[in-house]
């Protein structure tokens, strides 16, 4: 067999790994219900429950972090992250967990946050002007 085949053949089969591997997180939006149904990894986005407790003690674990989180639907579950507790986390007004239900809590090992935009007031101040 040609170098050439060979290094066509690895290359194929390096591209099919990484499309395998990205499709896993290319998964929907899913709500706390369907996570428990399907018992896989799925993205949930939500809206933090301000008005709930949240549980953070570096001292004793720094990798669990608890708060209560409601999807689109308005289902309030408890979800466990397995990291420290992000900076800025009570700000965020909207998150996007990736984990899976565990019992009543759906455990996140990945965590996005949509904070206020700083940059707010100055595109309020441009739309004003007409910029």
């Amino acid at each position: 067999m040609k170098k050439a085949y060979i290094v066509a053949i690895v290359m194929i089969a390096v591209a099919v790994g990484i499309l395998v591997t990205a499709a896993d997180d290319m998964s929907t939006y899913a709500t706390f219900a369907q996570a428990e149904e399907s018992g896989k990894r799925v993205k949930i986005a939500g809206q933090l429950s301000k008005d709930k407790a949240m549980y953070y003690d570096p001292q004793e674990d720094p990798n669990y972090f608890s708060f209560f989180i409601k999807d689109t639907k308005g289902e309030e579950k408890k979800v466990v992250l397995l990291s420290e507790k992000p900076q800025d986390f009570e700000l965020s007004e909207q998150v996007v967990l990736t984990g899976r239900m565990k019992g009543e809590e759906f455990v996140a090992t990945d965590v996005l946050m949509k904070c206020p935009s700083k940059y707010k007031d100055e595109e309020a101040y441009t739309k004003e002007k007409g910029y």
